[in-house]
């Protein structure tokens, strides 16, 4: 019974809540406001209606003279009904109340007798038998033992507060109408940015369209619909790279299945009965070509595994030896060039990060270092602390370098120069050294080396 209200308001939109808020708070304010406002008019008006008795008990207690109780039985009520008032004398030793013969007697209390025996010098009250408000004081010589007594009606007051209790219910009635229409106003004024955020979002979950929303202003909303913005952006950047790699994927992937295709359907075909033989020789060198290509697309599908992995989201934390890791890598290129030596410098260098990607970044450089180097050459590596919080590995060798053109593109995915197609690559080695590098917090770099041949510079940072 107590959880359905709430948990109406909970299902209610927010622009509703904003709504009852303002509504709900201008109403709390107004009761206030109106409460005290009656509040104060009723003490003024019950204080006057005191006052106005006093200074007329005061009056008749000084100018009203009578002798016997037939002057007050014959004084003129028309007088006292003028004025909405009735008036009587107590006398304490008889006991008696004297008011005119036409009149009606005045309301008495013990305690106004009390003011006639001299033991109180004056007492008000009100009459709710009458609705009269009543004073009796002190009247004539001391030892007189008698009092005068005044009600005057209170139908007026009331009738005055009666109207400003309504004035009152009226106009905070309206105010909080009003409250609503400019909370509903503010709300849905205040809202219009949270409400294309919505429509956005949906739009995104139903049709995938990642267009920004417009933005205008500079408050919270504002900031919020840049932030979201920025994250559609992400999004866009993301599905674009996932098109481009199975865009460039499919590219590269269809020469060497080609190429493998025709080549086993040569070899097919020559196994038939009425189909031209091929000699030894052609079939040794069309099984060679098959094993290249099956070797390339190995390598090929490695690699996008790889860069695959490398744009996942991925937490780094785990503490890596910089020089163990480039010792692993030279086995395993050692072991796969026996015709190019490498000339190592390695200086201590710590950082947090993953090994095995750090080991496959090394490795692709120097792969690329000893495709390109000549027989006999030298490829050095070099790990080296630059004194500003971070260590650089360079790789150089030998080769002919890097053209001025291809410098900006040799990181980018799949791109080769026009002479690294005719060597064995998947050209994604390069992208994902860069992308390790960034993983990383470092960077990847390209240039041309002193010996004359390209440089490949990776910076991470770490602590000696």
């Amino acid at each position: 019974m107590i959880i359905e209200p709430q948990g109406r308001l909970q299902r209610a939109s927010l622009r509703a809540r904003v709504t009852w808020l303002a509504a709900f708070c201008v109403a709390g304010a107004v009761a206030l406001v109106s409460f005290g406002a009656y509040m104060i008019v009723r003490k003024s008006v019950y204080d006057a209606l005191e006052e106005g008795l006093r200074s007329r008990a005061a009056t008749v207690a000084t100018g009203f003279k009578v002798t016997t109780p037939d002057e007050v039985q014959n004084y003129p009520a028309a007088f006292l009904a003028a004025g909405d008032v009735k008036m009587g004398l107590l006398q304490a030793d008889t006991g008696k109340i004297l008011y005119p013969k036409t009149g009606e007697p005045p309301p008495v209390v013990e305690e106004a007798w009390e003011v006639a025996q001299g033991e109180r010098p004056e007492y008000i009250w009100t009459d709710h038998r009458t609705e009269t408000r009543v004073i009796a004081v002190r009247y004539g010589p001391e030892g007189s033992d008698q009092a005068v007594v005044i009600a005057q009606s209170m139908q007026p007051q009331r009738t005055t507060l009666a109207k400003l209790s309504v004035v009152l219910l009226l106009i905070g009635g309206a105010g909080v109408l009003l409250a609503a229409i400019a909370g509903t106003a503010v709300a849905r004024t205040g809202l219009r940015p949270v409400q294309r955020l919505t429509e956005a979002t949906e739009r995104v979950a139903n049709t995938g369209d990642l267009t920004p929303i417009p933005v205008s202003g500079d408050d919270e909303l504002a900031r919020l619909t840049h932030s979201f913005n920025a994250m559609l952006g992400a999004v866009a950047e993301s599905q674009e790279r996932q098109r481009r790699l199975v865009a460039d994927a499919g590219h590269e992937l269809r020469t060497p299945l080609t190429s493998m295709r025709t080549n086993l359907e040569l070899l097919l075909a020559s196994e038939r009965p009425d189909s031209p033989t091929l000699s030894e020789e052609d079939k040794r060198e069309i099984q060679s070509d098959v094993r290249a290509q099956l070797d390339e697309l190995t390598t090929l599908i490695g690699d996008l595994v790889e860069l695959a992995r490398e744009d996942a989201p991925q937490v780094i934390h785990e503490p890596v030896d910089l020089v163990e890791v480039i010792e692993r890598a030279m086995d395993r290129a050692r072991r796969r060039a026996s015709n190019v030596t490498f000339d190592v410098q390695l200086q201590p260098w710590t950082l947090l990060g993953d090994s095995s990607a750090l080991e496959r970044a090394v490795l692709n450089l120097l792969d690329n270092a000893v495709k390109f180097s000549p027989s006999g050459s030298a490829v050095r590596l070099t790990l080296r602390q630059v004194g500003d919080g971070s260590a650089v590995v360079e790789v150089a060798d030998a080769g002919p370098g890097i053209a001025d053109a291809d410098l900006p593109h040799v990181f980018e995915r799949f791109y080769r120069s026009s002479e690294a197609r005719t060597l064995p690559g998947s050209g994604l080695g390069l992208a994902i050294v860069k992308q390790v590098a960034q993983r990383h917090g470092g960077t990847a770099m390209a240039g041309r080396a002193p010996e004359g041949g390209a440089l490949f510079t990776l910076r991470l940072p770490g602590r000696p």
